[in-house]
């Protein structure tokens, strides 16, 4: 049987040294930027998103080596979204992983700098697939998705909807829809693209969709609900914050009870969609099953 922890451990350490080893340290006039780079980038987190892409990969039978490239592309992103998230005009957050944010370091200049790098030289990261041996249109195929995932279409046009909606009260269908872009389509690059670049077949990547839609819209009902039962020092950056903010959230709109319930209905959903796997999906079935029993 899988251990879910050991096999998380595991592949959180073959990412961080595909990070260190992508964004080593520097010297010269330029040398301040990349320390604040390597900062938040190394710093800490679950490492979800770049794990979700490697296992994808093995899910349909490829070699994890061939997402490595991605899982480093998504986690550089997703670091840059946070220190970004962080700063005085956004959340202005304090603490992120336990530790100071970024521009609370580096100040509000170098830390938004530091963000732009790191989505810039994603794309590079995973571009350089194709030299290892990646099929080019496999690669070429990943970046179109993931850029859309992280742009105006994914990521930030769910940021923008959700700034834009603070203090107007969403309904379900338009709380859902801000998540499938704000943190949904994230996820959603991470595995598609992970078993894309793993050789999946065109059913492959279909269920495996449908696994990452209903896997991103639990993590963030799981996200809201520890927001509001979980403590500072538990998360390790700020809770009891989006309330505060006026921020739209499952539990204000459904109550902690039924979005419990929801959370679990996802989790059902993400099982289901990989109905047609084998043994090489279960850390996938285990993860969806983590994401909703997490406490940080």
């Amino acid at each position: 049987m899988l251990e879910l922890e050991r096999y998380l451990k595991e592949r959180a350490e073959v990412v961080q040294r595909a990070l260190d080893g992508a964004l080593p340290a520097r010297d010269g006039a330029d040398s301040r930027l990349y320390e604040a780079m390597r900062y938040s980038l190394l710093g800490g987190g679950k490492r979800l998103r770049p794990i979700l892409a490697l296992a994808a990969c093995e899910a349909v039978g490829g070699a994890p080596e061939a997402a490595l490239g991605l899982a480093c592309a998504v986690e550089m992103i997703h670091t840059y979204s946070l220190i970004h998230d962080d700063l005085p005009c956004m959340d202005d957050d304090d603490l992120r992983h336990g530790h100071p944010t970024n521009h609370k370091i580096y100040g509000d200049a170098l830390a938004t700098l530091a963000g732009d790098a790191l989505v810039t030289d994603a794309f590079k990261i995973l571009a350089r697939s194709a030299l290892d041996g990646v099929p080019a249109e496999r690669v070429l195929a990943t970046i179109a998705e993931l850029s859309e995932a992280a742009g105006s279409a994914g990521m930030v046009g769910g940021q923008v909807i959700d700034i834009l909606c603070e203090r107007k009260q969403l309904g379900l269908d338009e709380l859902k829809h801000l998540h499938s872009k704000k943190t949904g389509a994230m996820f959603r690059a991470s595995i598609v693209g992970g078993a894309r670049l793993g050789g999946g077949s065109d059913a492959q990547l279909e269920a495996l969709d449908e696994y990452a839609r209903a896997l991103g819209l639990a993590f963030q009902v799981v996200d809201d609900l520890l927001d509001v039962e979980a403590t500072t020092e538990q998360m390790g950056k700020r809770t009891q914050k989006d309330q505060a903010a006026g921020k739209n959230t499952f539990p204000s709109l459904l109550g902690l009870e039924e979005s419990h319930r929801f959370a679990r209905s996802l989790e059902r959903r993400a099982h289901e969609a990989l109905a047609a796997f084998g043994a090489s999906a279960e850390p996938l079935r285990r993860i969806a099953s983590f994401v909703v029993e997490r406490s940080r």
